[in-house]
């Protein structure tokens, strides 16, 4: 398996789809990639030459944000809607749906598993 920015990209996949493994590259930005380092879309991981790998590495390291940079950013957004109360960020802090979902009888995902509430009988004094 290639490694390129500390992903391991499947082998025996066209490298236009085996580089969306890597966090923060997608279908357009990898034919972007491929297109700026001139190699071929259709061509197999594991028949790249040690010096296609190395401009691929070479050119994602320096334009593409990935991994780390993109959930870092992803999280900062959050928290900056979290910090200034805006509504969006109210749900997410009490791990209700952003988007406006109904809650009533969905959002098992967000809310989790429902809390039983049993056990409330009155004990029997002697």
């Amino acid at each position: 398996m290639a490694r390129i920015v500390g992903v391991e990209i499947p082998n025996e996949k066209r490298i236009e789809a085996s580089l969306r493994y890597i966090y923060g590259i997608g279908l357009t930005t990898s034919k972007k990639i491929l297109e700026a380092t001139n190699i071929d879309p259709n061509k197999r991981t594991k028949d790249l030459s040690e010096a296609e790998t190395r401009r691929l590495y070479e050119y994602i390291e320096k334009n593409v944000p990935t991994e780390g940079q993109v959930k870092q950013g992803v999280f900062q957004a959050i928290k900056r809607i979290k910090d200034i109360r805006a509504y969006r960020g109210v749900r997410h802090k009490a791990g209700l749906p952003v988007r406006g979902q109904n809650t009533r009888s969905n959002s098992k995902t967000r809310k989790g598993r429902g809390i039983a509430v049993g056990g409330l009988k009155n004990k029997v004094t002697k």
